[in-house]
């Protein structure tokens, strides 16, 4: 079962794109979004699912870097 997260830009604290993970990702993961930057993971939040759901939602907190 994959886990599916919404990765969240920590400067802003929006939304950036939703993800799917095989497994859920430590802090310290790295990825390529879909622009192509590679971040790191730097928190992993993990709420409570909605009554009578059993999926709960995850964010994945990363830093952008600016562009050059």
């Amino acid at each position: 079962m994959s886990i599916l997260a919404t990765i969240m830009n920590t400067a802003t604290g929006r939304p950036i794109q939703k993800m799917s993970f095989g497994r859920m990702p430590k802090p310290w993961a790295s990825f390529t979004l879909e622009t192509g930057q590679l971040v790191t993971a730097e928190r992993i939040d993990v709420g409570k699912p909605a009554p009578g759901k059993f999926i709960a939602p995850v964010e994945v907190w990363v830093t952008l870097k600016p562009e050059e």
